[in-house]
């Protein structure tokens, strides 16, 4: 019973694997062109299994950024992690014990939390485990042969290659962005504080994760202020 709730969780995170796949092969390749050895970028990958906060790392390690703005940036980037385990928590039950629930809380992406909560049956250990390993393989030996190519290709091809990132930003935010007047504003919010603290004078002094963490957090609040979820979607 167990080894097919395992199998099962496996071929339902294949997709997702693939997809990371491909994404992760853009990180390995943009570290390596900043300076980042491919072991290094294979590790960071590894270990922390999350694309927003890997590229904002990654950001923050090349403009040489202390180690509490590192925190403090990884820590609102990847906050929402904390709700979507208590809401995966939930389906769970009670009888799991701690070290299954820390391996299976490495495991939660955005996507395998999706796939985790549309389960209409009662949440396994071997099922959640399962659903991790390919996304969790797919992403670390992406960000492997990405890393081992762009220490193999031409510098030019290298610094070309960054712009798989700025691609896949734009395809994961336009959709959404078109359909859904919320993301939008928040969007277009975050670009403009971007851009303040790019290009104003006395603004564009504040170090990369810190502009990073005051973008995120203004766009979410006023986002949150101008269009409230009403209580019927809550209770829902």
């Amino acid at each position: 019973m167990k080894w097919k709730e395992y199998c099962r969780g496996v071929r339902r995170g294949v997709p997702v694997g693939v997809g990371y796949f491909s994404v992760s092969f853009g990180f390995g390749a943009m570290a390596v062109a900043q300076g980042l050895k491919w072991l290094d970028a294979t590790l960071i990958s590894a270990t922390n299994l999350t694309s927003a906060g890997q590229f904002a790392g990654l950001t923050l390690i090349i403009a040489g950024a202390g180690l509490w703005e590192m925190i403090l940036t990884q820590l609102v980037i990847n906050s929402r992690y904390a709700l979507m385990s208590l809401a995966l928590s939930q389906k769970m039950g009670s009888r799991i014990g701690v070290l299954p629930r820390l391996a299976i809380a490495f495991f939660n992406t955005d996507e395998i939390f999706a796939l985790a909560m549309a389960e209409t049956q009662p949440l396994t250990v071997p099922f959640l485990l399962g659903l991790g390993l390919t996304p969790f393989l797919g992403w670390t030996g992406g960000t492997l042969l990405g890393a081992l190519a762009g220490s193999a290709l031409p510098e030019m091809v290298r610094v070309a290659l960054g712009v798989m990132l700025y691609g896949m930003f734009i395809a994961i935010v336009v959709p959404p962005a078109r359909q859904e007047k919320p993301v939008l504003v928040a969007v277009a919010l975050a670009l403009v504080l971007s851009c303040l603290f790019t290009w104003v004078p006395g603004l564009n002094r504040v170090s990369a994760g810190i502009s990073i963490v005051i973008c995120t957090v203004a766009a979410a609040a006023v986002c949150a202020w101008l269009f409230p979820i009403p209580d019927e979607e809550v209770e829902a």
